[in-house]
């Protein structure tokens, strides 16, 4: 499906580039004019007003590029580096949740275990899967693939992207917190090899209980937030206005988080963003998997899991100071 390429508001001077470019090429086509060296002088003023653009972006421009309608989603990836994919369904409780892709797939020769949050592309497709924002019975079903996984210690690939838990009615009655919780729990004791890579939003609860691994990834206009920016200017600045304030102060974006220690390599995209070409984002982000998962397959259970807590154990820094004496 050939999608319409939508832009941001400072994607624009892209926009009317391109429009001249394909102009261009309809009058080389239809033979009317030779529009070669307009076309290669068009081709390079983007080449550089991309690069003006893309290495100044701002952490609230981050946060638009990883909602971007147009980047890729957990099974756009799928697709592109897994030879098969089953898709498994259920927790085996309640039912499915379409928000939550769940299954096993074949990687450079290698069965791997794939859970993921799922958006849509479109008004109908958000709604058939809740935006990518999983109910109870997601996570569980996230869960008990992985724990198939561990059964037959086949590595895990989580990829991360949704705004937060389902946060209505029908979650909490279902228990959300305790299924996020419980997620948070196993997976820190999974005895097989977990990677996850933030894909666009990485959204509070929503993302942890799918984000508890060895490595994790995050792609160069990804976000991972424990709140996002329009909730923390709600409940800081009592203003919505306040959204880029907040996005500046929250150190959501890839680069923030990998110099705390949080995640462990940022994965460069194709430039202007994943979604100008899905095909280099997944070849950049496969590299990046097999870098990490060789070395994690050829470590010992009780090993890996020692690394996999202590990594948790440092995130972080605080200080005590003693009470001065009376």
């Amino acid at each position: 499906m050939i999608m319409e390429r939508r832009y941001l508001e400072f994607e624009k001077p892209l926009e009317r580039i391109e429009r001249k470019i394909a102009h261009f090429e309809d009058l080389k086509k239809t033979r009317s004019k030779d529009t070669s060296l307009e076309i290669t002088r068009l081709n390079q003023d983007l080449r550089e007003k991309r690069k003006e653009i893309f290495s100044h972006l701002s952490p609230w421009q981050k946060v638009q590029m990883a909602r971007h309608p147009n980047r890729p989603r957990t099974l756009d990836y799928v697709e592109r580096l897994c030879d098969t994919f089953y898709e498994l369904h259920g927790d085996r409780i309640h039912g499915d949740d379409p928000a939550m892709v769940a299954g096993l797939g074949s990687f450079e020769g290698r069965t791997v275990v794939i859970i993921g949050n799922q958006k849509g592309r479109n008004t109908e497709e958000n709604i058939a899967r809740n935006f990518g924002m999983a109910h109870p019975e997601g996570y569980r079903k996230a869960l008990r693939v992985m724990e198939l996984a561990e059964k037959f210690r086949f590595p895990v690939i989580s990829f991360i992207d949704t705004a937060g838990a389902h946060p209505h009615m029908e979650a909490e009655e279902r228990n959300q917190a305790l299924a996020i919780a419980t997620n948070l729990y196993r997976m820190s004791s999974i005895a097989t090899p977990i990677i996850a890579a933030v894909i666009g939003e990485g959204g509070s609860g929503g993302a942890l209980g799918i984000s508890v691994a060895d490595k994790i990834l995050m792609l160069e206009f990804s976000i991972y937030s424990v709140i996002s920016p329009e909730g923390c200017a709600s409940i800081l600045w009592k203003d919505q206005k306040a959204v880029e304030e907040a996005a500046n102060a929250l150190k959501l974006t890839a680069t923030d988080l990998k110099e705390f220690g949080i995640v462990d390599e940022v994965v460069v995209e194709p430039q202007g963003g994943a979604h100008r070409d899905p095909q280099e984002a997944a070849d950049i982000l496969r590299t990046a998997l097999l870098k990490y998962l060789g070395g994690l397959e050829a470590t010992p259970v009780a090993e890996l899991l020692e690394k996999r807590y202590k990594k948790y154990r440092e995130i972080g820094a605080f200080s005590i100071e003693e009470p001065e004496a009376e």
